[in-house]
């Protein structure tokens, strides 16, 4: 839905952002932009990694009323060195002097790693030492380990941190070795507007399928057990060079806002059997539409569906198929299970996520601890 908005006065405070546009960080990205902007704050957001094509920036420009600038500079998880990592968080500093920002709002804390000029909050969306804990065995990887170590270090130089869950939020301070863990800002998403067709028979899961947090392996032994089809949405090749291979998901190849919407109008049974999900912005997406929703028993899923999802260990084959045949097969418990997720996700939406994020933000000017309101968990 486009948003038709004035310019911000000359004298609107201004945030610079930084974005990534691989994953769900982009559209949490837009959607807090633009409630941003509904306050009367100007915004320039700082696209680092693979740049959208200029048409779909223009569009998200329009959509948002900010100013939004590809930098291309590199991703910290992508990035060759620890260099370059520090390189793009100077270059960000500058871009904040330039733009005359009051205050950075960062995708990740490695990026705090600079001299800015202003007040700093980092978002612990995900970080590496997590994902390895929730995914891997072992210590990590000398490639990893000193990713983990610029995200430590962000960690500690930011002056504020922000998470999506609380159990994220306790995961970050342990694997950081944080004195505390980050302020909860849950992640909103408003529903799309489409309205909803006849249920249609068929499951459905969207997200990153080439990393392995997402469990594709899991998701296409799912499929095989099925009589219907579990359409995925998603790329199966990664910009750090990680790439699945499936036989029995229907893959849809990487669907746009209004093609993940259409999908959902049909409330397939939506299903994520993710080892390690912060948040999860499709899940919630799914849930708003009225799907009824198969998740795996981790806790982030747990904090913020239970009691509106049906819930099996990540690696259960038996268990995820009587479940989403058991939605399939009873129309009758598929409609009320549908209907729990969108009562539970409409709490869960973007104005309060704004809220939030503006609170941290006001919190830092005042020279106060980052309060939330309603917004904590």
């Amino acid at each position: 839905m486009r948003v038709l908005l004035s310019p911000p006065p000359a004298t609107a405070p201004h945030v610079l952002m930084s974005a990534d546009a691989v994953g769900g960080v982009w559209q949490y990205s837009l959607d807090l932009a633009a409630g941003l902007v509904r306050r009367g704050l100007a915004v320039t957001v700082a696209v680092l990694g693979p740049a959208p094509a200029d048409a779909r920036i223009s569009a998200a420009e329009r959509d948002t009323g900010a100013r939004i600038v590809a930098t291309g500079l590199p991703l910290d998880w992508t990035a060759g060195t620890p260099d370059a990592v520090l390189d793009a968080a100077r270059a960000l500093a500058d871009l904040a002097r330039a733009c005359g920002a009051d205050r950075v709002h960062l995708h990740s804390p490695a990026l705090a790693l600079a001299a800015f000029p202003v007040p700093v909050a980092a978002v612990c969306h995900s970080c590496v030492a997590t994902w390895w804990d929730a995914v891997e065995t072992g210590p990590l990887p000398a490639d990893l380990a000193w990713r983990q170590d610029l995200t430590v270090r962000g960690c500690r130089a930011a002056d504020a941190l922000l998470a999506p869950t609380r159990a994220h939020a306790l995961a970050t301070a342990r694997v950081c070795g944080l004195a505390r863990p980050p302020v909860v800002v849950r992640n909103g998403r408003d529903p799309s507007g489409l309205p909803p067709r006849a249920a249609a028979p068929v499951a459905f899961t969207a997200g990153r399928l080439w990393d392995r947090a997402k469990n594709s392996a899991a998701l296409d032994r799912l499929a095989a057990r099925l009589s219907v089809p579990l359409r995925a949405a998603g790329s199966v090749d990664g910009p750090n060079g990680a790439r699945v291979e499936t036989r029995h998901l229907q893959r849809l190849g990487r669907l746009d806002d209004a093609g993940i919407a259409a999908e959902l109008a049909g409330r397939p049974v939506f299903v994520s059997l993710a080892r390690y999900e912060p948040f999860g912005l499709a899940v919630l997406e799914a849930a708003a539409a009225g799907c009824a929703l198969v998740l795996s028993n981790i806790p982030s899923f747990r904090e913020l569906w239970d009691g509106a999802a049906a819930f099996v260990d990540a690696d259960d084959d038996e268990a995820a198929a009587g479940a989403v045949r058991g939605l399939l097969d009873d129309p009758v418990r598929r409609e009320a299970a549908g209907q729990a997720a969108a009562t539970h996700a409409a709490q869960y939406g973007v104005a309060p996520m704004v809220e939030g994020v503006l609170g941290v933000l006001r919190g830092l000017g005042a020279g106060a601890p980052a309060r939330l309101g309603g917004a904590a968990a």
